[in-house]
């Protein structure tokens, strides 16, 4: 199977194709109830305003994964670096090498850009995902935690 694999940079036409892989992910992440954004908004911010890039994994053809990423900074490098929204391989297609494949991608784009890192975070229950991470050689960052502000606090806030 990975001799046919394919990962090429999404483009307007997939838009419909990667929505669906983003609520099948949504689903496996138990998260579907989360998911506010649809097609046009992605189709918007991917290609319009450009807030991220994406890529296809695709096998004969088919759509089988993706993943999303986007930038970040580290202000003691200097550098930007790439941040990995979402990676995602359908469940049937996993154990093929397809995972590894997205991951070595978004490393060259890091490499070819000159960027000295590659982030993301995992679900803390995700033991498949983070015993892959491992294998990839990435390392946990245990003494930071992700924080987010949204909706009504990022309002109040963003008005005062």
């Amino acid at each position: 199977m990975a001799d046919e694999l394919r990962i090429r940079a999404v483009t307007e036409e997939d838009v419909e194709t990667l929505f669906g892989l983003i609520l099948e992910l949504a689903t496996y992440e138990k998260l579907s109830t989360e998911v506010t954004g649809d097609a046009e908004v992605l189709a918007r911010s991917l290609f319009v305003e450009r807030t991220a890039e994406a890529l296809l994994a695709e096998v004969g053809g088919e759509a089988v994964g993706y993943a999303i990423v986007c930038g970040t900074f580290s202000s003691f490098e200097c550098k930007g670096g790439i941040w990995i929204e979402d990676i995602y391989v359908r469940p049937e297609s996993r154990e093929a090498g397809i995972g590894r494949a997205l991951f070595a991608q978004i490393a060259a784009m890091a490499a070819d850009r000159g960027l000295p890192r590659v982030e993301w975070a995992a679900l803390d229950w995700n033991e498949l995902a983070l015993g892959f991470y491992d294998r990839l050689g990435a390392r946990r960052m245990d003494e930071w935690r992700m924080l987010r502000l949204e909706g009504e606090a990022l309002r109040r806030l963003g008005s005062s």
